[in-house]
């Protein structure tokens, strides 16, 4: 009886550890490099973004964060490849608006944008601005729908390839300011600052970052930005909704998502070191550089940031009658 007691104890023993072990391979996290899988060639500023919340993560898990750029496809190459990986939070996905308008612009994906991934934190804002040439005679958003209302279709609005959140963004304006323009795309940002520069057309829409030394130099002029709030670059310069298009809102972020079986105990110790990351001083001086207002979030605000985005986009790309990849 004495020895069964034993066997008995020792068998129960035995299960116990093999219970415990996953909980405590869960506790060890991280327990080997992170990747974050960025949809953007190298240089960019979401490329730039990552890597400078990547080398502050590296401190703060004790572990290498290495950046793999896997642009193509809008998106679809990287976030396949993050939505494939084992689910344990060292694969992360770099998401971004543009994941909400891929969504909402191809008839089909090898994912599920929602179901396959687990938001974990934004990373920051950067703004879209309104911009025209320096001598311009709309000196105002308000001057410039003016003009667009009493000459319906001669407003010609660049912005950047057809799909892109610039793009959606013009023909945003187009449908909140209520008024008939041509939208007209360009291959590629450079191309289309030759174009404003140019006066090829009447007023551009485009993120605020590769446009501001331009601003600056007093060859162009920014009209209005579609934050929620005023740049920090730029305070002087009005919200578009500040100078009367209300709904005309349209932001890029960046955010970090992780494979949706990776455990909640994971995800929010990426969280908790993300916030922290935010928060460093060095961090956000080297963010704001890149005129990117660093702002961290949880899992749950980072979730509903893209269901709304995909509504959103969705809707503009019905509205403008943008046809589905």
């Amino acid at each position: 009886m004495r020895r069964r007691a034993v066997l008995l104890g020792a068998t129960l023993a035995t299960a116990t550890l093999g219970l415990a072990l996953p909980a405590q391979a869960q506790t060890a996290f991280p327990s080997k490099p992170l990747r974050i899988v960025v949809p953007f060639a190298a240089g960019g500023v979401g490329d730039l973004t990552a890597r400078i919340v990547a080398t502050k993560l590296a401190d703060l898990l004790k572990q290498p964060v290495v950046i793999e750029n896997r642009p193509g496809a809008g998106g679809v190459v990287a976030a396949e490849t993050v939505a494939r990986s084992e689910p344990d939070g060292h694969t992360l996905f770099l998401m971004s608006n543009g994941t909400a308008v891929t969504a909402g612009l191809f008839k089909s994906l090898p994912f599920d944008t929602v179901k396959d991934f687990t938001p974990v934190s934004t990373l920051g804002y950067f703004d879209i601005a309104v911009i025209v040439p320096a001598n311009s005679p709309h000196k105002t958003l308000k001057e410039l729908v003016a003009y667009a209302k009493a000459n319906p279709g001669k407003l010609n609005v660049g912005s950047i390839n057809i799909g892109s959140t610039q793009n959606l963004a013009a023909e945003l304006f187009k449908s909140t300011a209520d008024i008939e323009a041509q939208v007209v795309p360009f291959n590629g940002t450079p191309a289309l600052i030759g174009a404003i520069r140019g006066q090829q057309v009447d007023v551009a829409v485009e993120i605020l970052s590769p446009m501001l030394t331009h601003i600056q130099s007093g060859a162009l002029r920014a009209l209005a930005v579609t934050g929620e709030k005023r740049s920090i670059v730029l305070p002087d310069v009005p919200t578009a909704v500040e100078s009367g298009v209300k709904d005309f809102v349209a932001s890029s972020w960046n955010a970090l998502a992780v494979p949706s079986k990776t455990p909640r105990p994971v995800v929010d110790r990426l969280q908790r070191e993300i916030t922290t990351a935010l928060a460093d001083a060095g961090v956000r001086e080297k963010l704001r550089g890149l005129n990117i207002d660093a702002r961290a979030s949880t899992p749950e605000q980072t979730a509903a940031l893209l269901a709304s985005d995909i509504r959103r986009w969705s809707g503009v790309i019905e509205r403008a009658g943008i046809p589905k990849q």
